[in-house]
C-alpha cells in the first residue's frame, strides 16, 4: 500500500508548500505527490495532475490530501472524486478534516459528505425547476421553435419540384435545410400527398 499525495492551488501566485509539508510529514514521498494549479471551476477529473494521479494509483493505495476540498470544486465534485477512488479500491484520507476510511469516524465523515452532496443535488434541481417555472410564467417558450406555415409551404413546394425531377426524399429535403424526417413531419402536418 502506497501513500499518494495530491495538492491543488487556484493560481500560480498561490503556494502549495503548506499542503506539501503536511503530506510529507505523514509519510508521503515527494515523488508520489501530484499537483494542479487550476481554479476550482474545473471538475477534478479534468485536471492534468488529477488525471496523472488516477493513472498512477492502484488498488490498495491511499490518496492523501491536506483538506478534502482540494479534491473538487463543489461538494458533489468532491464526493464524485472520492467515490471514483473508492470504486477503484483506492482509499482517500484528508489530514485536516479527519477523514480516514480506516477509522469509524472517517467512514462516518464520508457518509455525511455523501448525504450533504445528495442534499446539494436536490437543491440544484429545485432551483432549476423554479427557474423554469418563472420563465414559463413570464412567457418564455421551451422546445422547438414554432415554424411559420407560409415558409413551410414554400419549402414543401421546392421539395415537390425536386422530387418530380427525380431527387430522393433525402436530397430534396437537404435543398431546403431539412432532414428527411423533418420533411416527412412537415408533409404530415400539412396533410400534403407528395411522393416519398
Amino acid at each position: 500500500m502506497r501513500l499518494l499525495g495530491y495538492t491543488r492551488v487556484s493560481t500560480s501566485n498561490q503556494d502549495a508548500q503548506l499542503q506539501l509539508d503536511a503530506l510529507l510529514l505523514i509519510g508521503v514521498q515527494k515523488r508520489d505527490v501530484f499537483a494542479d494549479v487550476t481554479s476550482g471551476s474545473k471538475a477534478a477529473a479534468a485536471r492534468p495532475g488529477m488525471q496523472r494521479l488516477l493513472d498512477y494509483a492502484e488498488r490498495g493505495d491511499t490518496v492523501v490530501v491536506w483538506r478534502v476540498d482540494r479534491l473538487g470544486r463543489s461538494l458533489i465534485d468532491v464526493l464524485n472524486t472520492v467515490n471514483g477512488f473508492r470504486d477503484a479500491g483506492i482509499n482517500v484520507r484528508s489530514i485536516s478534516d479527519g477523514i480516514d476510511p480506516a477509522t469509524s469516524t472517517g467512514r462516518l465523515m464520508l457518509n455525511m459528505l455523501a448525504t450533504l452532496a445528495e442534499y446539494e443535488r436536490e437543491l440544484i434541481i429545485e432551483r432549476v425547476n423554479a427557474g423554469i417555472a418563472v420563465a414559463r410564467g413570464s412567457g418564455t417558450r421551451f422546445g422547438r421553435p414554432i415554424s411559420d406555415p407560409a415558409v413551410s409551404s414554400e419549402k414543401l413546394e421546392i421539395v415537390a419540384r425536386a422530387r418530380a425531377s427525380g431527387k430522393t426524399a433525402e436530397q430534396a429535403a437537404q435543398l431546403v435545410g431539412w432532414s428527411r424526417a423533418t420533411l416527412y413531419r412537415h408533409q404530415q402536418n400539412h396533410a400534403t400527398n407528395f411522393p416519398t
